[in-house]
């Protein structure tokens, strides 16, 4: 699975951590409430260990549509067990409910599992296609539109994350799942580098720490985690404007080497500190995307404790979308599907190639629930109709 070694290889960490075992496809686990639940073929393996298509225990054995994945890592691991402390914290079914973001939960009750060779489980319901498919599927570019209206989904997911005292610290494309029936819902999944910044109200010091220098993912993660510093409401902000640069442009100044962590950092300062020099990096032709400029100095201005205007960030990225003769429509075109995976566009043979190459997995890190899809979309509709006028 090229994507997903890919992906594992730019999060840095503090420590390596040990790989699971697989099991064998018809292996039946018990959770916490004595619910039994049959495994199937494992769909993807990041750091924290592996993930297996997954239904309730019967007679059938599990299929390619099954309504559940299983993740599975060694139980000396962390990513998992913080992952869970944060759904049991932050996105309980009734929390998310009253918002208009898209959270995904556990199912009810929230399961964990302990087996007998000392591994850990999390059943959750399952996701359509991530989109880091999508994005190489459509040669690496997300229209203008795509990108606005996306950003603005993932500010509402981190708002609601936030007033929930975690921040997620590694956003990006393939930790950004479709709904399996609504390809414009999108969700924010895999919160093994959550971090729980106010516990009680009481916002995290600032304080550098060389032992968790550049945790995260290293072309997105935040100057903060680069300095080992804890992370924090800003950074997810950060981390969602190089997002933003490297959907619509294709790439970002420091992608050429990532294997040099203190490069990529520098980079960054140097152009935080210059912004207008970054756009016209990424961005030579004249029509500049000035409102990811606009977010990106807004962002630079906060506090590492400061609380963000979640609202003003998105009324920047709303007027990007005037400025186009668009608003926010609900339609993410981000492309067409196959069996809810990414259809490759017809550009070149060896970009038809490499699409192939990342949708022939299918549907690997599939994870999730629609739950509340209809609210969610009514509540951003209201929230910003005097902006879209």
């Amino acid at each position: 699975m090229p994507r997903v070694k890919a992906a594992q290889a730019g999060r840095q960490g503090p420590a390596k951590r040990r790989l699971a075992e697989q099991f064998a496809a018809g292996e039946v686990i018990t959770d916490l409430a004595k619910k039994e639940w049959k495994l199937g073929l494992p769909i993807g393996q990041g750091g924290f260990g592996c993930i297996y298509l997954a239904d309730k225990n019967s007679s059938k054995s599990v299929g390619s549509d099954a309504s559940y994945v299983v993740k599975v890592e060694p139980s000396d691991n962390g990513p998992l067990f913080t992952e869970l402390k944060f759904y049991q914290r932050a996105a309980k079914p009734e929390q998310s409910k009253k918002h208009s973001a898209c959270v995904c939960t556990l199912t009810s009750p929230p399961l964990l599992f302990l087996f007998v060779f000392s591994y850990r489980f999390m059943v959750m319901d399952r996701f359509g296609s991530d989109l880091q498919k999508i994005y190489e599927a459509n040669a690496k570019r997300f229209s203008r539109k795509t990108v606005l209206q996306l950003s603005l989904r993932i500010l509402d997911i981190l708002e609601y994350i936030h007033e929930h005292e975690y921040v997620h610290g590694d956003i990006k494309a393939s930790n950004l799942l479709l709904s399996c029936k609504d390809p414009d819902q999108v969700y924010l999944v895999d919160y093994g580098l959550a971090y729980r910044y106010c516990p009680d109200g009481s916002h995290k010091e600032y304080k550098e720490d060389p032992k968790r220098c550049h945790d995260g993912t290293i072309e997105f993660t935040s100057i903060d985690a680069h300095n080992g510093v804890a992370p924090s409401r800003r950074g997810d902000l950060e981390i969602l404007g190089y997002c933003m640069v490297q959907w619509l442009s294709g790439h970002l100044p420091w992608e050429d080497n990532l294997k040099d962590p203190n490069y990529v950092r520098d980079s960054k300062i140097r152009y935080r500190e210059n912004i207008a020099g970054l756009m016209d990096k990424c961005f030579p032709e004249k029509n500049k995307p000035d409102e990811i400029a606009k977010y990106l100095e807004t962002v630079k201005l906060l506090d590492y404790d400061e609380k963000p205007l979640y609202q003003n960030l998105q009324d920047i990225l709303l007027q990007g979308l005037k400025s186009i003769g668009s608003k926010d429509d609900g339609k993410l075109e981000l492309g067409a599907l196959e069996n809810g995976a990414p259809k490759a566009r017809t550009t070149t043979k060896k970009r038809k190639k490499e699409a192939e190459k990342s949708t022939e997995a299918g549907v690997e890190d599939m994870e999730c629930s629609d739950a509340h899809t209809e609210e969610a979309m009514q509540t951003r509709s209201k929230r910003r109709k005097r902006v879209q006028k």
